[in-house]
């Protein structure tokens, strides 16, 4: 499932093609995603225009003119692509995606500059939603998120207090999205590793020190897989259809019985190892990390 990196991405690419734009039709092709439509979805789209293109966590937020916000949230498969007639080229901008199949083309809109957004879908793991924007802080996917890993609200103090009397490993409380938005299995495991913390330890012993490595790993974690494009697993792509790049870069994840690169040299006598946790695989250096 993509995460903050890759739904950052895509929100990146999504601006010049959106921002700005007035929706001239909507068109849902069928009835439900994950859950269903909000009801007139077509309707309540048309006609309006896209003020900003905003992230929340793994959540993406369309600001519309009407006073509403398209919410969005990619699932598993889900990914946007763009096709524009005439749409001034900028740096960054992200236009002529990748053809996906058809089939599973769920949501088409069609923007004033000939631009034309589809979200394809083939697992329908991704939904959307309309909400009132001045409802946010009551928002039922919304409200009970934690801080972004790049704000001022997260620190090392915050980070222990928000852990403080948990029994629970570490790992799992990380992917816990009341205590920080937008964290997944896979950046998780490479915060954990860069700040030398057993994904086993209890979450409640995190404090000091140690809460400020880990508060710190996390930040960069994130910032660098931003910088990559997010990596790329199975079926994620950008809305240009680019895969990232920051998957090549991975010093755990997915490096079961490979070599640490826990020393200075890059080499370290102990080999990568693979545990379950919640039903979802942890990789580890059982040497490096306590």
């Amino acid at each position: 499932m993509p995460e903050l990196p890759e739904v950052e991405t895509v929100r990146r690419g999504l601006v010049p093609a959106m921002e700005g734009r007035r929706i001239l039709s909507a068109r849902a092709n069928r009835p439900d995603l994950r859950f269903a439509f909000p009801d007139r979805f077509a309707e309540r789209l048309k006609g309006t225009r896209v003020e900003k293109v905003d992230r929340r966590a793994k959540y993406l937020l369309a600001r519309l003119g009407s006073g509403e916000t398209l919410l969005m949230h990619l699932g598993m498969s889900g990914r946007f692509s763009i096709t524009a007639e005439d749409i001034s080229r900028q740096p960054g901008d992200f236009v002529y995606a990748a053809p996906a199949n058809p089939v599973h083309d769920h949501v088409v809109l069609e923007l004033e500059g000939g631009v034309v957004v589809t979200y394809n879908d083939p697992r329908r793991f991704g939904f959307m939603e309309l909400f009132e924007t001045a409802a946010e802080p009551t928002q039922k996917y919304l409200s009970t998120l934690g801080p972004e890993p790049d704000s001022n609200q997260f620190s090392g103090p915050y980070l222990a207090e928000a852990l403080k009397g948990r029994r629970g490993p570490v790992k799992t409380a990380l992917l816990d999205q009341r205590i920080v938005a937008g964290l997944g299995n896979i950046y998780v495991c490479e915060a954990l590793w860069r700040a030398r913390i057993s994904p086993r330890r209890k979450a409640g012993t995190i404090a000091g020190a140690r809460a400020e490595a880990l508060a710190g790993s996390v930040r960069a974690v994130i910032a660098e897989a931003i910088a990559a494009g997010g990596s790329t697993l199975r079926d994620y792509a950008g809305p240009d259809g680019a895969l990232g790049y920051f998957q090549h870069r991975f010093d755990v994840y997915g490096r079961e019985g490979e070599p640490g690169r826990c020393e200075a040299e890059g080499a370290c006598p102990a080999r990568i190892e693979r545990l379950v946790q919640q039903g979802r695989s942890t990789f580890f250096c059982p040497r490096c990390q306590r």
